[in-house]
């Protein structure tokens, strides 16, 4: 059976030089990124931002997703560890709380050069070429906007039985309950500072739990509502567009029906390639959610993604993850 492990190449900016943080393990003498395996219940963004506390004692949220290292381990096990970017701020670093001991011992901020030269493993060397990449096309500092398609509703039939009911206040299942506290986590991972949500009641009740968690206030838009899209998709399109051009993270929770207008709308700031892998997230499940990497930087049209939209100068996608919380469908059973 698989091991399954996640981590995080960290990473700062001092005086335009780029600085990633390495790690050394005095039990096996060598130097690596922090990473550790996955506990039960847990999604990979999870144990990456988990990991990353217990090891260096800094409190990260996620970038985009690095590559994904296979290899077998001692007694032939497979292995795969999946790694983001993270980037640390000022605050972070005079915030953490590292202390040796003996899983590590350091944990060190190099430039790209003096950690090649440390690194024990050519797979850590090879993820460090492509945050490298990454930072000279200033693709690596970005801001996600996350599109969350509501948990699982009770259904239409049973809801109205019948009658003439608002469907605006369709409620969640006892499950979409579980499902709702189960993003908490996974939405925390990417630290969303915004809320975005269509203000019908199964919206709004998924969300709810990250708010309050975060003591952050809904911003409630009608256009993302399925109403709301059906009567006007260019006013659903705009809120998506005012929130790109606003840059900060956010989550966008919606509805199934009112996805097609808002991922056409992210598509225009994407190559080809990245609106064809767009179109795919029309048949997110409820609860599932679309974290769109979006660039932080003005990119001049020189280094402009070739085949991008050309429509904001600003922000362009960088990367596109599609993720689901750790719930299970026993889990309503505790309910």
């Amino acid at each position: 059976m698989t091991i399954f492990a996640a981590g995080a190449v960290l990473w700062r900016e001092v005086n335009k030089q780029l600085m990633v943080a390495v790690i050394h393990r005095a039990r096996y003498d060598d130097w690596s990124f922090a990473k550790g395996k996955v506990n039960p219940g847990e999604t990979l963004p999870e144990t990456a931002v988990r990991e990353i506390a217990e090891e260096t004692g800094l409190k990260i949220k996620l970038g985009i997703h690095l590559d994904v290292i296979r290899y077998t381990v001692s007694n032939g096990t497979p292995k795969e560890v999946h790694y983001w970017a993270s980037r640390v701020t000022d605050g972070a670093l005079a915030n953490s709380k590292f202390k040796p001991s003996e899983e590590v011992a350091s944990v060190e901020w190099r430039t790209p050069d003096e950690a090649r030269k440390v690194l024990s493993y050519d797979f850590d060397k090879k993820l460090l070429s492509q945050v490298e990449e990454l930072f000279k096309l200033g693709n690596l500092a970005t801001k996600p906007v996350i599109i969350l398609r509501h948990a699982k509703a009770t259904p239409r039939a049973d809801w109205r039985n019948g009658k003439s009911v608002e469907d605006g206040k369709r409620p969640l299942l006892p499950f979409g309950f579980v499902q709702a506290k189960s993003l908490v986590p996974l939405l925390a991972a990417f630290a969303p500072k915004r809320i975005i949500t269509s203000p019908w009641e199964r919206c709004k009740t998924t969300v709810s739990p990250y708010a309050s968690f975060r003591k952050m206030k809904l911003i409630e838009r009608s256009q993302l509502s399925e109403f709301g899209n059906a009567k006007g998709p260019k006013r659903t399109a705009n809120v998506v567009e005012d929130v790109i051009e606003d840059g900060r993270s956010s989550v966008i929770c919606t509805h199934r029906p009112a996805l097609p207008t808002i991922l056409q709308t992210l598509a225009k700031f994407g190559t080809k390639e990245q609106a064809a892998k767009l179109l795919e997230a029309h048949a997110l499940k409820p609860a599932d959610m679309l974290v769109v990497h979006l660039s932080m930087v003005k990119h001049h049209s020189k280094n402009h993604p070739k085949g991008a939209s050309k429509k904001s100068p600003n922000r362009h996608i960088v990367s596109i993850e599609t993720y689901s919380p750790a719930a299970i469908e026993t889990a309503a059973i505790s309910l």
